[in-house]
């Protein structure tokens, strides 16, 4: 295996373990700011200790999220120093808003909100969360910002001198249709995320008989949360698919394994193909439905992927602009199956939970607890499905990723793999551990909260 393979396994392992922490901690803190609202204006105790019980959940998210996003940043200069130094002046740009702005937003009002209990006046204190929410949207839309001009490259320039990108209009690349609308579908992964988390650990305790009262209320919001998660998902993900398909079409055609253009196309429910996944061997497909995610209309024509591969090599010079499609076709397929699995759960635990029932079905509480992963499959393989399918660009149609690889050694790149996966894996230990440790606790009690401005506030208050 060679550096740049290395280089691409590290960042691949890292980008997706640390992408589990990041829609939760955008999902779950807009979920319990939603649950404190709810407190405030009707003096429930069963909400005040839903924000109790899920806050703490969403504090060791929020730490292992911040752990794991730190060596992103570093990985930059350790394994792709060229694509550094080649696109940073442009890339920079909105990471450096985002950790000027957002996150210092997110950070210092989520310290707000975990040490104001009874210290803050209680509009102010609920507005905090609210703040830290908005925080963690602004920090998704500008780190997507980054990933969009990756995608679809705008507002720069290339120096004759140095040949390095310029940045030329930051608007162009805050504006980026790509970042606004794969903002909208992380925001609703997001939601999803959330939704899920919040039935997934009500319905451990449900089934038990344990903590009815609370878990209830927080497995409905979660639910339909979820509903609306993957109706946005559904119409957000489609929005995607046709901009997808003008700014890069090999990346649609590599989804669908279609190798000649087709007019209509249809989309393939199952696909086997020759072992190097050169051709089709056996499908089953649905008649223009491709053409319909693809251009709008159930007849519209859809390129593959030799007539991709033709135009590009026309446009860019010899070689193959084909990405690995098994793992394009599997991944597309496995993000869609899993996000509707998702919301088909939500929909049928709304409709058994109705009117105050809970089902006495031990099963439904299990597949509701295993739930909480189908987002985060959802997600995942979304990822791997958006990056792997820009292959072999690191930024699409500017710079190869063969390009963008820093000189360093085989051996070197292999052994900060290695330290790297053995530390993901010991927080993953952590996190976990501490995530099932908590849950399993279930909600604390409660005292009323103090006011602002008491001599003494109530500890139990404190996380």
């Amino acid at each position: 295996m060679n550096t740049l393979m290395l280089a691409r396994w590290q960042f691949g392992i890292t980008t997706v373990y640390h992408f589990f922490f990041v829609p939760l901690t955008i999902g779950l803190s807009a979920l319990i700011a939603i649950l404190q609202t709810r407190w405030l204006r009707t003096r429930d105790e069963r909400l005040l200790r839903s924000v109790k019980f899920f806050g703490k959940l969403f504090l060791i998210n929020f730490a292992l999220g911040v752990a794991t996003g730190i060596v992103q940043e570093f990985q930059f200069g350790m394994d792709w120093s060229a694509y550094s130094r080649f696109v940073g002046d442009v890339f920079g740009a909105p990471l450096a808003i985002e950790g000027l702005l957002a996150f210092f937003l997110e950070s210092t009002f989520l310290g707000l909100w975990i040490f104001g209990w009874g210290r803050l006046p209680e509009r102010v204190h609920l507005a905090c969360i609210w703040l830290v929410s908005i925080g963690t949207m602004l920090s998704a839309y500008f780190i997507l910002a980054a990933n969009a001009w990756m995608q679809h490259p705008v507002g720069y320039r290339i120096d004759p001198v140095t040949n390095r990108a310029v940045l030329t209009d930051i608007v162009a690349v805050l504006t980026n249709s790509t970042a606004v609308i794969a903002f909208f579908h992380t925001l609703t992964a997001a939601l999803l995320y959330g939704g899920m988390l919040l039935v997934g650990v009500s319905a451990w305790h449900l089934a038990r008989g344990k903590f009815t009262d609370v878990l209830r209320p927080a497995l409905r919001l979660g639910l339909v949360a979820s509903i609306v998660a993957t109706a946005g998902l559904l119409v957000t993900g489609d929005i995607d698919g046709k901009i997808m398909t003008t700014q890069q079409p090999m990346k649609m055609a590599a989804a669908e394994a279609l190798y000649t253009s087709s007019k209509p196309a249809s989309f393939s429910l199952f696909t086997i193909g020759s072992l190097d996944g050169g051709k089709e061997e056996f499908s089953v497909r649905v008649p223009g439905v491709l053409s319909f995610l693809a251009t709008g209309s159930f007849s519209g024509k859809v390129d593959g992927i030799d007539d991709v591969q033709a135009l590009e090599a026309s446009r860019f010079g010899p070689g193959s602009y084909k990405p690995v499609i098994p793992v394009t076709y599997w991944s597309f397929r496995l993000m869609i199956g899993t996000g509707l699995l998702a919301g088909l759960v939500a929909l049928v635990g709304l409709w058994w939970t109705r009117r105050g029932r809970l089902p006495q079905r031990r099963w439904f509480w299990r597949i509701c607890t295993w739930s909480i992963a189908l987002p985060i499959l959802a997600s995942s393989f979304g990822w791997i499905f958006t990056e792997m399918g820009r292959q072999p660009w690191a930024v699409y149609g500017v710079l190869t990723t063969r390009e963008g690889v820093s000189l360093v050694s085989p051996g070197e790149v292999l052994t900060s793999l290695i330290v790297l996966s053995a530390l993901y894996g010991v927080l993953a230990v952590v996190e976990v551990g501490l995530m099932l440790k908590y849950a399993k606790a279930g909600p604390p009690e409660v005292e009323p909260p103090a006011k602002a401005g008491d001599s003494e506030p109530r500890l139990s208050f404190a996380y």
